[in-house]
């Protein structure tokens, strides 16, 4: 990869936001709210984040999970796709994260169809599968697993248990540059072979992987559909 290669990658990107994309002054506050607060630059790009939007519409998701909040941005998105009869829940391990997160969210409109929980995701799955089995709460359409790589493979056996068939499980940040197919790599890495390694080895999931490059290097996303639970 070549400083020329990842300015095409760039220009390329920015060539079809401009084309595709609608105006967006909230999703551009909260990435500006974002860098303003010191949060790292890790948020989904626009084009991503009205793939994200487009994912759940044509699946007619009303429940949504994502697993990583950061500053709101994809989060955002998202609630926007599905409307105000929908709930996203979303968690944040940082509470400076979720603090920003929540401003990004209520600027925007969309907080009332927003339950926002802070800590690690591991406390509060096991709340949202009791739920999900005792009836108390219907499955998620669709989850987004956006956080630490690392515990991806837990990530993957929790959402299991709050999904359906037809449901769509996005795990994005899979291909890290070309470096997972490093067996040697480091934890992120290591994290995301487990994955796929549990992914290849249930039959009850279809996955394939989109590889991406753009304004956010070179990436991609995991799209999984389950076929049964």
């Amino acid at each position: 990869m070549t400083r020329t290669d990842t300015d095409r990658w760039q220009a390329v990107d920015l060539w079809f936001a401009d084309h595709l994309l609608p105006a967006d002054p909230a999703g551009e506050a909260a990435l500006a709210a974002n860098a303003a607060a010191g949060l790292p630059p890790h948020d989904v790009s626009p084009l991503q984040a009205r793939f994200l939007g487009m994912v759940a519409k044509m699946i007619g998701a009303r429940r949504v999970l994502e697993i990583g909040t950061l500053g709101g941005y994809s989060t955002l998105h998202l609630a926007r796709a599905l409307g105000p009869a929908a709930q996203v829940v979303t968690l944040e391990f940082n509470p400076h994260h979720a603090d920003v997160a929540r401003a990004n969210l209520t600027a925007a409109g969309v907080m009332d169809r927003i339950d926002l929980r802070v800590g690690p995701a591991h406390d509060h799955l096991p709340d949202l599968a009791a739920a999900v089995e005792d009836g108390s709460e219907p499955p998620f359409d669709l989850i987004f697993i956006d956080a630490d790589k690392p515990s991806n493979p837990v990530y993957l056996d929790w959402s299991m248990m709050l999904v359906r068939p037809g449901s769509v499980i996005l795990a994005d940040n899979v291909v890290r540059d070309g470096r997972v197919t490093d067996p040697d790599g480091d934890a992120s890495v290591q994290g995301v072979r487990s994955f796929t390694g549990m992914v290849a080895a249930d039959p009850r999931l279809e996955a394939t992987v989109l590889q991406t490059v753009g304004v956010k290097g070179h990436d991609g996303f995991m799209l999984i559909r389950v076929a049964s639970v």
